[in-house]
């Protein structure tokens, strides 16, 4: 008598699935904002309006020096001469932090990114920080190559300032940190509202209109608020003499970078509670 064996069927081998973690998504993100057009054009964009106006701001300033105005001339601030630039490029790099998110939901890549990533908030945290720490590695040299171009311009009337001088070295490394912040607020904003054209038209109206807006109004109701807009507080640490009725440098600027946080909460709370 036989005896009949039969083999069990072997499963086949499955890969056991990738586990999610913070460190895979800023991976993934990372591989995301440096394939993007708009992450290059934006930045480059920045840089050339943060170095281009440190050539023409303080080329102009030495062609028409002395000023006539004696007032002028004494509240002369050379390293603000050089920095002019960030005024122009906070624009690139806000809009570039609302398209970082609504770029997403437009295409519809949000929700196979947010499949992947049931947890949902890795996701806006990788995008912070990825973000955060491109622009800050693209901003300091830029800020600091401004510097350095505008002060040998301004050099030509002895008008130059020294990175030692007391407040020049917070002002151009502050102006790098602030421009890293209006970024982090774009994204937050574009993260809200999930729409390109209102996280636009929402930075530009808390950056730009709004300081305008309050400037309409009486003494007595717009220094008081002006004293904390997000545009006002930020740039304090830009400043090498800050207004003396306003914050403290470092003040102001932690003030601002909790208006960005702020945005920030509120988006990942809608992202939490809502779909994509």
């Amino acid at each position: 008598m036989t005896a009949a064996t039969t083999n069990a069927a072997v499963p086949p081998r499955t890969s056991s699935p990738t586990k999610v973690t913070q460190a895979r998504v800023v991976l993934s993100e990372w591989t995301k904002l440096r394939s993007l057009r708009s992450t290059v054009f934006s930045l480059l964009a920045a840089v050339v309006f943060v170095v281009g106006l440190a050539v023409l701001v303080p080329s102009v300033t030495v062609a028409h020096w002395p000023p006539r105005d004696v007032r002028e001339a004494a509240a002369f601030d050379p390293t603000s001469r050089s920095l002019a630039g960030i005024f122009l490029a906070q624009l690139a790099i806000g809009v570039l932090g609302v398209l970082l998110m609504t770029g997403e939901y437009a295409t519809g890549m949000i929700r196979a990114t947010l499949a992947a990533v049931p947890a949902r908030l890795p996701v806006l945290w990788a995008k912070a920080a990825v973000f955060a720490a491109a622009t800050l590695a693209v901003m300091v040299p830029a800020v600091f190559g401004a510097f350095v171009i505008g002060q040998s311009i301004l050099q030509a009337k002895q008008l130059q300032a020294g990175l030692g001088d007391p407040g020049v070295l917070r002002a151009v490394v502050g102006a790098a940190l602030y421009l890293t912040v209006v970024g982090i607020l774009g994204l937050g904003l574009g993260a809200l509202l999930r729409n390109t054209a209102g996280g636009i038209s929402a930075l530009f109206g808390v950056l730009f209109v709004l300081p305008i807006i309050v400037r309409f109004l009486p003494t007595s109701w717009s220094d008081p608020i002006d004293r904390y807009l997000p545009s006002t507080v930020g740039q304090t640490v830009t400043h090498v003499h800050p207004d003396p009725a306003g914050f403290a440098p470092w003040t102001g600027f932690a003030i601002f970078c909790g208006y960005a946080a702020v945005v920030l909460a509120l988006a990942a709370i809608r992202l939490r509670r809502r779909d994509a």
